[in-house]
């Protein structure tokens, strides 16, 4: 039997993620240990409760309230709490005491990313996040490394879980976003408080750490446009259906030149997306990242993007790699985020649009508002009209949907303005982007 050497593992967090991490350590220890050359032994399951309910049975022996003695006697500390505080703490206690760090927390990566990175590399530690973006799917080691002597042109992401069911059943279903959220909440896609997932927010802290470890600038998520799904509507879903299209939650990341200046540009919201694109396929809580790079060409990386079990699997892969790494010894790899792209806002983005218009139903109508459109520099490329509503009274009223070709955000702001102020216009309905 071979005899290896054994490294202390430190688990914070007894959640669905934690308590499914510390299983299948106990379970799959010895065949972990050949693959990482190293034992990895478990030495305890931090936690606020000892005596809450778990996914998993961790032996009693291994639960404890002190996380911070916890983390001094470790070799690799597996961060699970999620939240701000306290895990920036007990993150950056473990790195500044040599231990590398895997985490799944999005949301301290993208408030805290250049601060923890940082202190990783100040002692020569490494700080592991594949678990924080698409729970099981491999993208960041992918982007990191796999990608890294190219260039990342653009990402479009489907990383919201909750939102991809509720929009897929909009769509596939008819139900509006209120009966499709309780559905999902009933079967745990959703939390009891939804907002951070139909805000969009979830998806914009994802959104952050995607766009600086492909373009390798920090931004941060203060830098990230954030729309959520809340004012998507079945009508709106099903006229997408018609057109052609699904709606979809994205995180886009792109390169975009803005007065004659490369820079970045992240950004979260609801985009229509054309059905012969592979992300319109994604259906139910899954999620997928579809990556365009220069020499690579289109890539799409898919599946459960969220789960105990499923975002497990990432934890435990980067526990390998980190074991892999004490086993050869050196430093930890620094963050790559020396390319210092500015970081433009979603004004300067350029995208196609759909602009749907309740007008006034009368002569001259199309021509005015083609006018407007024109006037702000907007190239309208098709336009449908629905049967006339309002019959019977004073102002009778149709339904104008109009497709533009591509435009930048801040003039197609400006038109919706114009447009808004109009007096052929009763009201503008929606204003989706065309993305994919």
């Amino acid at each position: 039997m071979i005899e290896y050497r054994n490294l202390r593992v430190a688990v914070l967090g007894g959640g669905s993620v934690g308590s499914q991490v510390a299983a299948l350590l106990l379970k799959h220890g010895e065949e972990l240990a050949a693959r990482a050359g190293a034992g990895l032994e478990l030495v305890g399951v931090a936690v606020r409760n000892p005596d809450a309910p778990r996914d998993t049975d961790i032996p009693a022996h291994l639960i404890t309230t002190d996380a911070e003695s916890l983390i001094l006697g470790a070799d690799i500390v597996v961060e699970l709490i999620g939240g701000i505080e306290p895990a920036r703490t007990y993150i950056l206690q473990a790195l500044n005491s040599g231990a590398d760090v895997i985490t799944a927390n999005k949301a301290v990566l993208a408030n805290h990313g250049p601060e923890l990175f940082e202190a990783a590399e100040q002692v020569g530690a490494q700080l592991y996040y594949e678990a924080a973006v698409g729970g099981a799917i491999p993208i960041i080691r992918p982007l990191r490394d796999s990608l890294a002597g190219d260039r990342v042109k653009r990402i479009l992401g489907i990383v919201n879980g909750t939102t991809n069911y509720i929009l897929d059943r909009m769509d596939t279903r008819g139900d509006e976003l209120r009966e499709a959220l309780a559905e999902a909440t009933r079967l745990g896609y959703a939390e009891a408080d939804p907002t951070a997932d139909i805000g969009g927010f979830d998806a914009a802290n994802k959104a952050a750490i995607l766009a600086s470890l492909a373009f390798h600038t920090t931004v941060s998520l203060d830098e990230v446009y954030c729309e959520g799904i809340t004012s998507i509507t079945g009508d709106q879903v099903r006229a997408a259906r018609k057109a052609g299209y699904v709606v979809k939650l994205l995180a886009i990341c792109e390169r975009i030149t803005a007065d004659g200046v490369e820079g970045v540009s992240a950004r979260v919201h609801p985009a229509l997306v054309p059905l012969d694109h592979p992300l319109a396929a994604v259906h139910g809580a899954n999620n997928a990242v579809f990556v365009e790079a220069e020499a690579a060409g289109s890539l799409m990386f898919y599946g459960a993007g969220a789960g105990g079990v499923e975002t497990a699997s990432a934890v435990l892969g980067d526990l390998v790699s980190a074991a892999r790494r004490h086993v050869a010894g050196g430093p930890g790899v620094a963050e790559s985020t020396h390319a210092n792209l500015p970081v433009f806002p979603i004004s300067s983005a350029t995208t196609r649009y759909q602009v749907t218009l309740e007008v006034n139903d009368e002569p001259g109508v199309l021509a005015t508002i083609a006018t407007l459109f024109s006037d702000h520099s907007v190239s309208v490329e098709a336009v449908s009209q629905s049967v006339a509503g309002g019959q019977g009274s004073e102002r009778p009223t149709a339904t104008l949907v109009i497709v533009t070709h591509e435009a930048i955000e801040s003039s197609l702001a400006s038109t919706v303005a114009s447009l808004t102020a109009s007096p052929v216009v009763s009201s503008v309905v929606s204003v989706l982007r065309v993305e994919g």
